[in-house]
């Protein structure tokens, strides 16, 4: 990987106020609350310093980003103000873009069955959106038990959400791109 394209990422974050990677201090307060950081191959203070070092490939081939909530307990905890969660939205597009992650990996297609169901609804659909996940990993019996139980706690609806603004949030995916 030449240099200019090292710099590329880094540039591109650099570039919005609320993504500037050269402000991280390295403190881990990100990644001391980050509610995946036991299952992921980096840590959301890690993923930064890559990005820093120039190692696009290895950041953006990761599993780390696809396993990001997006809960945004990093970007709350940041004493620089740094959007760590638009970060992560930023490399998985990233990816996609470069496919340098697999299509057929579990965490892109849940990913692509979420913002798939919150475009569609205005929020997230679970029954549809497991269903959608389910299809395209070929995951059909996995967790398959645990349906009767989460739809009488009332934790996966069988119908779609109402109420939600539908119409509003499919102009914000459109302006986003």
């Amino acid at each position: 990987m030449n240099p200019r394209e090292r710099q590329s990422l880094l540039a591109e974050l650099e570039a919005d106020e609320s993504t500037r990677l050269g402000a991280c201090m390295q403190c881990r307060k990100c990644s001391s609350g980050c509610p995946i950081a036991s299952a992921a191959e980096w840590l959301p203070s890690q993923i930064i310093q890559l990005i820093r070092l120039g190692e696009e490939r290895e950041v953006v081939g990761s599993r780390a980003i696809w396993l990001c909530l997006s809960c945004a307990t990093c970007t709350s905890r940041c004493p620089q103000g740094i959007d760590l969660a638009s970060v992560m939205d930023h490399l998985r597009r990233r990816a996609l873009a470069e496919r340098a992650t697999p299509a057929k990996a579990p965490e892109a297609i849940f990913n692509d069955a979420f913002l798939r169901s919150v475009r569609r609804h205005g929020r997230v659909f679970e029954m549809g959106m497991m269903t959608f996940f389910k299809l395209r990993s070929g995951a059909f019996a996995r967790d398959v038990e645990k349906l009767p139980l989460m739809v009488r706690k009332g934790k996966i609806a069988l119908t779609p959400p109402r109420g939600a603004d539908a119409r509003s949030v499919r102009a914000l995916f459109e302006r986003v791109g």
